[in-house]
């Protein structure tokens, strides 16, 4: 996963093939797989200027999504 300049998200990764999105949330540590995220959502992601205030908007609560435990 890729670090991202974010006070929200750590990390961040997009599989194109399986169309999942996974996150890391800097003040749990956790890691989360969010399913069916279409491509034009990461990439809206990855270029906003609040990536946190996006993935509020956009992914967090619209897609399935579990806990992904390493």
């Amino acid at each position: 996963m890729a670090y991202v300049q974010s006070s929200a998200l750590e990390q961040v990764s997009y599989d194109q093939e399986a169309h999942v999105l996974r996150a890391k949330f800097r003040a749990s540590g956790r890691t989360y797989a969010y399913h069916d995220v279409p491509q034009e959502l990461y990439d809206g992601l990855i270029f906003a200027d609040s990536l946190g205030a996006y993935f509020n908007a956009h992914i967090r609560d619209h897609f399935d999504y579990e806990e992904v435990v390493n």
